[in-house]
């Protein structure tokens, strides 16, 4: 999880990512900032976000994110 952090701090620093749950309903990310983000854990993490993982609920905080991650690593 510490790369995700680190990811996350590296396109917005100054968001206390480990205690926000609203990162996307509470607009804490921007558009741009989300297609950067992915664009980073697939590299990162080798992995491939598909279009059914392109939900809210799976970016609104750093714990749903892994979950994300890990559930696609072990389908891959």
């Amino acid at each position: 999880m510490e790369q995700l952090l680190e990811i996350l701090n590296e396109i917005y620093p100054d968001v206390d990512y480990e205690n926000e749950t609203n990162l996307i309903d509470g607009k804490v990310l921007d558009s741009l900032s989300i297609l950067t983000l992915i664009t980073e854990i697939c590299t990162v993490f080798d992995i491939e976000i598909g279009p059914k993982w392109m939900r809210n609920e799976n970016f609104n905080s750093v714990q749903a994110m892994w979950n994300m991650i890990q559930t696609i690593q072990e389908e891959e």
